[in-house]
């Protein structure tokens, strides 16, 4: 077992590896200002696609980048409601038609909460 384990070295205390041959990636520091008035720099990568818009760091506002960069303002889908989804499935014809089976058969007590057929049941026996 002594001769597997590794001497003279710290296990995630260091790393052997240098910087030497490593290129970084071309940075840039990009402004931001809060409604707040506070101003700050964020350094992001040039390749990077950069935000309209920042979490403030002091005060958590949202701020809005001093460069001009303006916010993608994205289509806004209709809303859709459950008549809307029901109308993609049936006609209002056959629509109509369901409604008057089932008020048939909650009228008849075929369907429905026994506590209003209860009176009902007695009169017919």
């Amino acid at each position: 077992m002594a001769e597997r384990t590794l001497r003279g070295a710290r296990l995630g205390g260091q790393s052997f590896e240098d910087e030497r041959g490593i290129e970084f990636a071309a940075r840039q520091q990009v402004g931001y200002a809060c409604e707040n008035g506070h101003r700050f720099e964020i350094t992001m990568s040039t390749e990077a696609e950069i935000p309209a818009t920042w979490e403030c760091p002091r005060c958590g506002a949202e701020s809005l980048s001093v460069d001009g960069i303006t916010k993608e303002e994205k289509p806004e889908k209709p809303v859709r409601t459950h008549w809307d989804m029901l109308l993609e499935r049936r006609s209002e014809k056959e629509l109509e038609e369901i409604l008057t089976e089932r008020l048939e058969l909650l009228r008849g007590g075929e369907i429905g909460p026994a506590h209003l057929h209860r009176g009902r049941r007695k009169a017919k026996a």
